[in-house]
């Protein structure tokens, strides 16, 4: 018998979210350090939920719930679904335990097992299924986000993951050295301005392969000519704006970001404690000295805007990103064109000591000055499905790109994630942008 392409997948990614999972204890599953973050044992068991909810329900013959109770305890934001249990009391859901939440998911995945088989020629029903991996992936990285600010609040710093002698977090699936500062060369290469000629330029994803509804509808929009940065700012450099008063100086900073950061008192990134005198970052590998070469990550919109001015620059547009983004992927496909094939629109990485557009993928989520809003012509879908992005398209700014914490394959150059300007715990940097002199 030919095992279904769609069931091939499913259960590769529903693997993965078990397997970034297993470093963890039971304890650490359920525990929430923030309204913002969930315990790792919530996105497992809402992920399931996705499909308990919105595939098996619907499609399943016969279908019986695991637990009716589950139906309001995973459900996160599906108002169409009915109630839902407090966000910020997700972490006092002592029970179900995690042995019931890995039972539930067992359960729904033998269950779709059975009827993915039988649904693969049903085109709504496989753009479900393929909706909630997608969901899952995005929970994948949120798990790894979680897991690091509940691990940094504790007072002994726990790594994440060890491993062995030499080893990093790279040896937990889909999870590259560089969210553990390990294998990093010791110097940034240079920064190098790319100049981009102003015009008309279309936008938004073109309608083959996956994309979640906010990517599109493609469009034309008009740019300025613009120039953006080759590479991501450093740590070393956010260095210098943290020990050259940048935290301390209100000119640099939005009203309502110097409010935002006054009021908390904030000095420098979220994950830099002070050690012996010198800095460190909590990595998902536990403390370590701060790595000057890598990439400064885990800052706000407004930590990144603030820098921005500082160095004389600004953040880019999400279209001057998208256009930047598609050009370095044409090039590479030109320059060697099996590394770029991969299916997902993405450039391959490039050398650190080249002066090529860089690191638009793979290392951390860029933020753009551009609100979260529709493109035009965007249509909520209909159900409770369609409440997946739309109804979040405001006081909302959108990162472009992808972090290290970004399941593999899961990134697009027409992907658009979002954030409010005062979160920090993603996984998020800058790539600086400016205007013609």
């Amino acid at each position: 018998m030919t095992t279904s392409p769609l069931l091939v997948r499913y259960a590769a990614v529903r693997a993965r979210s078990l397997a970034l999972a297993a470093p963890l204890s039971a304890e650490d599953c359920g525990a929430q350090s923030m309204p913002d973050a969930s315990p790792t044992k919530w996105h497992l068991a809402h992920t399931t939920w996705f499909f308990e909810t919105f595939v098996l329900q619907a499609h399943e013959p016969g279908f019986a719930p695991f637990d009716p109770a589950f139906r309001v305890l995973f459900n996160s934001y599906y108002n169409g679904v009915g109630d839902r249990h407090p966000r910020a009391q997700r972490g006092l859901l002592t029970r179900p335990s995690l042995a019931d939440v890995l039972a539930y998911r067992a359960s729904v995945d033998q269950r779709m097992a059975r009827l993915l088989p039988a649904v693969a020629q049903d085109a709504a029903i496989c753009t479900l299924v393929e909706l909630g991996l997608q969901h899952e992936q995005q929970h994948q990285e949120l798990i790894l986000t979680d897991i690091k600010h509940l691990l940094f609040c504790n007072p002994l710093r726990p790594a994440y993951h060890t491993g062995t002698e030499g080893a990093d977090v790279s040896a937990v699936p889909g999870v590259p050295g560089s969210c553990g500062v390990s294998g990093a060369a010791d110097t940034a290469a240079a920064l190098v301005w790319h100049a981009f000629d102003g015009g008309l330029i279309d936008m938004g994803h073109a309608g083959d392969g996956f994309a979640f509804d906010n990517e599109g509808p493609r469009h034309r929009v008009f740019v300025q000519p613009f120039a953006l940065a080759s590479r991501l700012v450093s740590n070393g450099e956010y260095v210098d704006f943290v020990e050259g008063g940048g935290y301390l100086d209100p000119s640099l900073w939005l009203a309502e970001g110097w409010d935002w950061r006054a009021s908390l008192g904030l000095t420098q990134p979220l994950y830099w404690p002070r050690v012996d005198g010198g800095w460190s970052e909590f990595t998902l590998r536990g403390l370590q000295p701060l790595h000057a070469a890598l990439p400064v990550v885990h800052l706000s919109y407004y930590e990144a805007d603030a820098y921005a001015r500082w160095a004389g620059a600004r953040l880019p547009t999400e279209a001057e990103w998208e256009h930047a983004a598609a050009h370095a992927l044409e090039q590479a496909e030109r320059e060697s064109p099996c590394l770029a094939a991969d299916g997902m629109g993405v450039a391959p990485p490039q050398p650190a000591t080249t002066h090529a557009l860089s690191a638009f993928f793979g290392v951390a989520w860029q933020w753009t000055q551009s609100s979260y809003a529709p493109y035009p012509g965007f249509r909520v879908a209909e159900g409770a499905v369609g409440e997946y992005n739309g109804k979040f398209m405001v006081n909302q700014y959108v990162l472009r790109g992808g972090s290290c914490a970004t399941p593999p394959g899961h990134e697009r150059v027409t992907y658009r994630n979002f954030f409010p300007a005062t979160a920090r715990w993603q996984f998020a940097g800058i790539r600086l942008a400016r205007d013609p002199d």
